[in-house]
């Protein structure tokens, strides 16, 4: 284990395993259509990549970086979109995979512009459900595991761009973000 760490609270083998239930549950909801699958980047991207290539359904993959923390440890409230998507959504059944769903903004965010875009549908898959931060009322269609609201990393979540090559999830010691 990192030593920044107080535990690990998910190992390798629990997201794995997770992220086969959520590819199947992928598959049957779009059995027969080729949807668009979006990485927010760089949270989910170990995620992203994980579970596109876990499902049967043959997606097309593109990226989005959006930011509401900068590098502190609470959001900021204020989702903005550094890097656009390059494909179109237009008539699209689009998937976003996000990390964490935490505040909802940047979920309220992403949802409204994808629509806003002509999205045939919009169907959220989050590793992980933060339900005791939400200020939005917005949830993931489908989330691997709800969390309570201590500060995590690894497997694509950061603190201050560290962190995520960790293969498992652990949380991060206090005194290490409250400097």
């Amino acid at each position: 284990m990192n030593g920044d760490l107080e535990s690990i609270v998910l190992t390798e083998e629990q997201i794995e395993q997770k992220v086969k239930e959520a590819a199947a549950w992928l598959d049957a909801r779009f059995a027969g259509k080729y949807p668009l699958a979006i990485s927010v980047l760089k949270g989910s991207v170990m995620f992203f990549c994980d579970l596109v290539r876990a499902m049967q359904t043959p997606v097309q993959i593109d990226f989005m970086t959006v930011s509401s923390y900068g590098s502190g440890s609470v959001s900021t409230g204020v989702p903005k979109i550094v890097m656009d998507l390059a494909a179109s959504v237009e008539g699209r059944d689009v998937i976003l995979v996000e990390d964490i769903v935490d505040s909802g903004n940047t979920l309220v965010r992403m949802r409204d512009l994808i629509l806003g875009r002509g999205a045939k549908s919009f169907t959220v898959v989050a590793l992980m459900d933060k339900p005791s931060r939400r200020v939005v009322d917005v949830k993931a269609d489908y989330a691997c595991y709800e969390i309570g609201d201590e500060f995590i990393v690894g497997y694509g979540l950061d603190y201050a761009q560290k962190y995520r090559t960790l293969p498992y999830i652990g949380i991060l010691k206090r005194e290490i973000y409250e400097k």
